[in-house]
């Protein structure tokens, strides 16, 4: 036994620690999720079939063999929602920092100019989102810090307007052709309007939520990207982020929004 923890390497430690690591980050992301149930059966019959190797039962082995052969590109078909999850949470927490439009800004020295955009825009979503809240206007508004999202731009109106109050509460006004659907903001602009978001199936079946709430949450969940809605019942703000929605005053999202890098 003593002679077996002083073969131990470091790179043993450093391989366990790792894959704990993986290991909690995929518990993590299928957490109350049915993918979790789905992801526990495969487990179970990968230790089965670990055990009838042990045992040498050939055919019941080759059986189980030939599964699990094919059983990884089920998986990836299976979890692919799970897995681009996975590699955007990846992307965002340990890259975030890194803006993508860092060599634009230092060839044209606008960092001073992008900050004071970026408080600007804020003001004018808050602006919007406080008088949509005081008429019950119902409204939905994706706001991307760092990706342009372009394959749900498509879906909708392009705008490529300048945020504005006054435009944000005219696209929400119920006879507007427009209103239907949501707004995607990126950094300054207005890239599109009458968005067509998805509807995660789990969230779907939630009757907690109403279509608004329940497309914010899973563009939220798909994406990683914050989305603000007004209730037209109620006319409470909510903001769908980290995979939560929550009901937030004015002052709590303008917190929520400088933290971004519109």
């Amino acid at each position: 036994m003593l002679a077996f923890f002083i073969s131990i390497r470091l790179i043993d430690v450093l391989d366990i620690l790792l894959v704990a690591f993986l290991l909690y980050q995929v518990f993590k992301l299928l957490k109350d999720s049915i993918a979790t149930y789905i992801f526990i059966g495969f487990f179970f019959i990968y230790l089965v079939w670990l055990i009838v190797k042990a045992l040498n039962m050939e055919m019941l082995s080759l059986i189980l063999g030939q599964f699990m052969g094919v059983g990884i590109i089920a998986l990836i078909v299976v979890f692919q929602q799970e897995l681009r999850r996975f590699l955007l949470m990846i992307g965002r927490k340990y890259f975030a920092n890194i803006n993508i439009h860092f060599i634009e800004d230092i060839i044209k020295a606008k960092s001073t100019i992008q900050t004071e955009q970026n408080h600007l825009t804020i003001d004018e979503i808050i602006k919007a989102t406080t008088e949509l809240a005081r008429t019950k206007t119902g409204a939905i508004m994706v706001v991307s810090d760092f990706l342009k999202l372009n394959n749900f731009v498509e879906t909708g109106v392009v705008l490529n307007a300048t945020v504005n109050h006054q435009t944000l509460i005219s696209i929400f006004f119920k006879n507007n052709p427009l209103h239907d659907g949501a707004v995607i903001i990126h950094r300054n602009k207005i890239l599109a309007a009458k968005v067509i978001l998805p509807i995660n199936n789990e969230i779907l079946l939630n009757e907690k939520y109403g279509t608004r709430h329940r497309s914010a949450l899973s563009m939220n969940i798909e994406t990683d990207v914050p989305v603000i809605v007004v209730s037209e019942e109620t006319g409470n703000i909510s903001i769908a982020n980290h995979e939560v929605i929550k009901k937030v005053s004015p002052k709590e999202l303008e917190e929520i929004l400088n933290k971004l890098n519109l």
